[in-house]
């Protein structure tokens, strides 16, 4: 119950044991004025009829407005429900579309990393054609010409070590970012 409920019930209850304790005065008839014609009846009873008729008034527009705001709370309730289920579709949406998102760029850099490997391993083997091709040159000539050949040779040694350096370099980064979209997409997906 309600403050407003238990104070309307305290008074009728003391309006009550006030009727009770004055009966006597409450029935007494007298002459009441009605405007148009005048009556005997008893003033408290009519009185006390008054009170427990605006009581009754009073208490059903009390459950008129508990039921109206009832209702008014059930449709908030519907319209919150709603509007929740369609945010919750919205990042599910948001959600699929990161995970395709991520799933394509991990594709492409896989294919990109693909693709550099074998670019490598044919200059790798056209590097070493050209080593074999120059061992065979050395071999074949003068030791005027060994000497040039010698220092081709080492020219081209220093490029495929700095070439295996820098192959190395590019598959680390390369798996670095695989990595990193392996831990974005895991995350996505939780």
């Amino acid at each position: 119950m309600n403050i407003r409920t238990l104070t309307v019930a305290l008074v009728l209850g003391l309006l009550l044991l006030f009727a009770g304790l004055n009966w006597s005065a409450f029935t007494a008839p007298t002459q009441l004025n009605l405007l148009v014609t005048q009556v005997e009846a008893p003033l408290g009873l009519v009185m006390l009829g008054v009170v427990l008729v605006l009581t009754l008034l009073y208490v059903l527009f009390s459950l008129g407005v508990e039921a109206s705001a009832l209702l008014e709370v059930r449709r908030y309730a519907r319209e919150l429900y709603q509007v929740r289920k369609q945010l919750e579709d919205a990042e599910a949406s948001r959600y699929a579309e990161l995970k395709r998102y991520l799933e394509g760029a991990f594709a492409r850099v896989e294919e990109a990393h693909a693709q550099h490997e074998k670019e490598v391993e044919a200059r790798f083997e056209a590097l070493f054609a050209r080593l074999a091709e120059l061992e065979r040159a050395i071999g074949e000539s003068g030791e005027a010409t060994q000497a040039v050949f010698k220092e081709e040779l080492e020219r081209l040694v220093t490029q495929l070590e700095t070439l295996k350096l820098q192959h190395r370099e590019i598959v680390q980064k390369i798996e670095a970012v695989a990595e990193r979209l392996r831990a974005e997409l895991g995350e996505a997906r939780s």
